[in-house]
């Protein structure tokens, strides 16, 4: 078991085109002193400029995947040499009618190195267990699906 941590800090600051209304920029604050620029999206009154949530979401899925996938291969006597993700969020009205990231579309390209290189099966069988895994995906509603690129 593990605890795990981040700030969230929003100062009001007027907004960057639109005076009746606030800044949506803020900063997350992590582990190791890292700030990241945050803000809505640019769609809700966002900076462009910046992370938006949304985003992070993909982004923390796509890691934990990536980071699972990478541990079984490494399990299976498998070294990869190059892995990439662009992982795609729908926003869009859920069974309640609320906005939520409903769907999420995982599409990572993995590179082998070494003498041993998966088949079509193997890779499959890969990344379903990485995504059975998954801290993230086991936490998460959005359906979620993984679609290896060659």
């Amino acid at each position: 078991m593990s605890v795990h941590q981040a700030t969230i800090e929003w100062q009001r600051a007027p907004h960057a085109t639109e005076a009746q209304t606030y800044s949506r920029n803020h900063q997350a604050l992590l582990h190791g002193g890292q700030v990241l620029n945050v803000s809505a999206s640019a769609e809700y009154k966002g900076d462009p400029a910046c992370a938006d949530p949304e985003q992070l979401l993909l982004s923390a899925l796509a890691s934990c995947h990536m980071l699972t996938f990478l541990a079984i291969a490494e399990l299976k006597g498998y070294v990869v040499e190059h892995y990439r993700d662009t992982p795609l969020g729908h926003l869009e009205k859920n069974a309640e009618g609320r906005m939520a990231v409903t769907r999420i579309e995982l599409s990572p390209a993995v590179r082998f190195g070494g003498d041993s290189q998966p088949d079509a099966a193997a890779l499959a069988k890969m990344h379903a267990a990485a995504h059975r895994n998954c801290f993230i995906a086991n936490t998460i509603s959005a359906a979620v699906s993984v679609t290896p690129l060659a």
